[in-house]
């Protein structure tokens, strides 16, 4: 019953933005922390942003002062505003939360940068 739905992926040229959306369909109440990760092929998952309750965040280094993170707290979204974007950004960006501290993911969302 807990669903993560990822939308705004694409293919976009290197410097291009996208901005990534993500609604959850569990109750407010228990989320600790939404946020982004992702994979490229052949590689791990790796973390790509957080936000917490009180509004704090973290970026990985890779990301920081290109992507900024949001969220809409009574709808239970998050948004990924992807700037600068380069090919090495390319991957499978999934929807993650935080919920009774145990963590969920989406189905993910492709991001393609091409050079």
């Amino acid at each position: 019953q807990v669903q993560l739905v990822e939308s705004g992926g694409g293919l976009v040229q290197a410097g291009g933005s996208l901005r990534l959306s993500c609604a959850a369909s569990i109750s407010g109440a228990g989320i600790n922390a939404m946020g982004w990760d992702r994979q490229a092929p052949g590689k791990q998952r790796e973390l790509v942003a957080r936000i917490y309750n009180g509004g704090s965040t973290n970026y990985a280094d890779s990301v920081k002062g290109r992507f900024t993170i949001s969220r809409d707290n009574a709808r239970n979204t998050v948004y990924l505003q992807m700037d600068s974007l380069k090919p090495e950004d390319t991957g499978v960006y999934y929807c993650h939360a935080d919920w009774f501290r145990r963590g969920y993911w989406g189905r993910g969302t492709q991001v393609t940068v091409s050079s």
